[in-house]
């Protein structure tokens, strides 16, 4: 390779990475949406959680673990 071909690589490089780097990180909308996601992920745990069956199933868990000896 010729002394000019290495300098447009580098100059090519040096473009693609500040391009790169230009766009680190989320914008709001997307943290918007990001917690609105997270917090419908929560609400649907908590409510499977704190079904009934679910929660005897786990009650019934932690008083096997309390009951048992060592």
């Amino acid at each position: 390779m010729g002394v000019g071909m290495n300098k447009k690589i580098k100059e090519a490089a040096v473009r693609l990475r500040g391009k790169c780097r230009a766009d680190a990180g989320m914008v709001t909308s997307e943290y918007a949406m990001g917690i609105i996601a997270a917090v419908g992920f929560a609400l649907l745990l908590y409510e499977v959680v704190t079904s009934g069956q679910v929660r005897a199933e786990l009650q019934d868990i932690v008083k096997k673990a309390l009951s048992a000896r060592m």
